[in-house]
């Protein structure tokens, strides 16, 4: 009975251990060289900021994809969890640029010409009938 006990008590004390390692060294991760570009991070870039874990990193980038690109390093603080204090410490390791192609797909010179419907100038009507009118190709699948 007496060496369970023992070995109960190791177990303990080696995952407090563990646990206190690991905030420890979260505590003290090292922080980026240069900025991060918080419309342009990852997950894993925003994660090196202090003050950035998992969880805020993910809460930045649903943020961004829902909302657009930040317009400064202050629009920060709408993320849930991210207070004014908190902001002050990691902004020195955060920047804003905007980027032109963020959250825009990249067009395709075939895609950008205007449709019938968004030109200004109607299309002429054709005098066809509609047994005479051709079907439209369908589009290639990839």
């Amino acid at each position: 009975m007496r060496q369970y006990k023992i070995s109960v008590r190791f177990s303990l004390l080696f995952l407090a251990m563990c646990l206190l390692f690991s905030a420890l060294s979260a505590a003290t991760k090292k922080p980026p060289l240069k900025p991060i570009n918080i419309n342009s991070a990852s997950s894993e870039e925003l994660q090196q900021v202090p003050g950035i874990g998992p969880v805020t990193a993910e809460k930045i980038l649903q943020m961004r994809k829902s909302y657009g690109a930040f317009k400064s390093v202050d629009d920060l603080l709408a993320v849930r969890g991210i207070g004014k204090k908190r902001l002050e410490k990691m902004r020195k390791y955060l920047t804003v640029s905007k980027s032109a192609s963020l959250g825009k797909p990249a067009a395709c010179p075939e895609c950008s010409k205007p449709s019938a419907a968004q030109s200004k100038v109607a299309p002429a009507k054709s005098e066809t009938s509609p047994a005479q009118t051709a079907e439209p190709e369908e589009p290639p699948q990839f």
